[in-house]
């Protein structure tokens, strides 16, 4: 990675941005991981526990979304694509939601394998007016049962065949195993296919030689194995962050890296080319829930599309932007990222 630095901030042309988001429909994007059911509770706090300093939230509605690789299959398809994943569930009430959620939304849940023994994952978040009181996590952690390992990579290899792009979605909940890794980029590199990943470093895995990393800061510096000694408002001058992108980009050698750095944006790096910094879009956040599942469906089908990473980079940024300013698990369509990034 060069050391000097872009002068100005980066922008695509709007006859330019049509063109990659009418080319969307046309990609085909494979989503392989641990997939989530969001549940949400939302009510109103009148009052403080007698039985403990705690807010009594009343009750209201409920509400389910699909989410971890459950929410990037999402993402893409309110993009126009039409992914096709593959994740596993529990033989359980929630898998069945989840499953029926995913094909109201044009995702096919064929994918989804059942296993026994397990739960599937779900995020129960409890929200008063527009703030979150709790959160509470149902899971199974730990590897698939073989059998239903197998048939979750026998599931993936067909799905390959007819891929452009392949996005790992890791959340550390079991299905994305070093063995299923390096079946995936065994299987999808020698095709020429773009092998993305949102990597979580408590998660140990070998995740060297992929097309595109996503961390966000702090799983920025685990990935580097660095402490985050400093921090300045403008990213290309950090020299602490910029340290941890060289490392990532020497030690593991993804083709594009790509940090979040919330309200400050994102730091987009390639070896051979300088840094890029893109500023954050300036808009009123509600939830941050499911934003990093949007930025990585965001640039894998633009650049599946045809976009350069500086325009994958711009795209994902302008679609984050849009779904944090809704609250829940949320996605950003076509046309809002187009009048974002189109936006004076």
């Amino acid at each position: 990675m060069q050391s000097r630095r872009a002068s100005k901030a980066p922008r695509i042309e709007p006859a330019r941005l049509r063109t990659l988001l009418a080319s969307m429909p046309k990609a085909r994007v494979v989503v392989v991981g641990d997939v989530m059911l969001d549940h949400f509770i939302w009510g109103r706090v009148t009052r403080i526990s007698p039985e403990a300093p705690v807010p009594v939230v009343e009750f209201e509605r409920e509400s389910f979304m699909p989410g971890g690789a459950a929410n990037v299959a999402r993402n893409l398809t309110a993009m126009g694509a039409s992914p096709r994943l593959a994740g596993a569930v529990g033989d359980d009430s929630h898998g069945r939601i989840l499953a029926r959620l995913l094909e109201q939304e044009g995702v096919p849940a064929r994918g989804l394998v059942r296993a026994r023994d397990r739960y599937t994952t779900v995020k129960t978040r409890v929200v008063a007016g527009q703030q979150q009181v709790t959160r509470l996590d149902k899971e199974s952690r730990g590897p698939l049962p073989p059998a239903a390992a197998r048939r979750l990579l026998g599931i993936v290899r067909l799905k390959l065949s007819e891929a452009d792009a392949i996005i790992v979605a890791d959340y550390a909940k079991g299905v994305v195993t070093q063995e299923a890794l390096d079946a995936i980029r065994g299987q999808g590199q020698p095709r020429g296919l773009r092998v993305c990943m949102d990597p979580k470093p408590s998660h140990a895995l070998d995740v060297s030689g992929l097309s595109l990393l996503t961390p966000n800061r702090k799983e920025a510096f685990e990935l580097a194995a660095l402490s985050d000694s400093t921090r300045n408002p403008d990213p290309l001058k950090d020299p602490a962050l910029m340290q941890a992108a060289e490392t990532i980009l020497r030690r593991w050698r993804p083709e594009v890296l790509l940090v979040t750095l919330g309200e400050l944006g994102m730091l987009l790096c390639h070896a051979g080319s300088a840094p890029i910094h893109i500023p954050a879009v300036n808009r009123a956040i509600f939830d941050v829930s499911g934003a990093g599942d949007t930025v990585i469906a965001a640039f894998t089908l633009a650049m599946a599309s045809g976009a350069s990473p500086v325009e994958a980079a711009l795209v994902a940024n302008h679609a984050a932007g849009v779904v944090v300013g809704k609250v829940g698990t949320a996605t950003a369509t076509p046309d809002e990222i187009f009048s974002s990034l189109t936006r004076p």
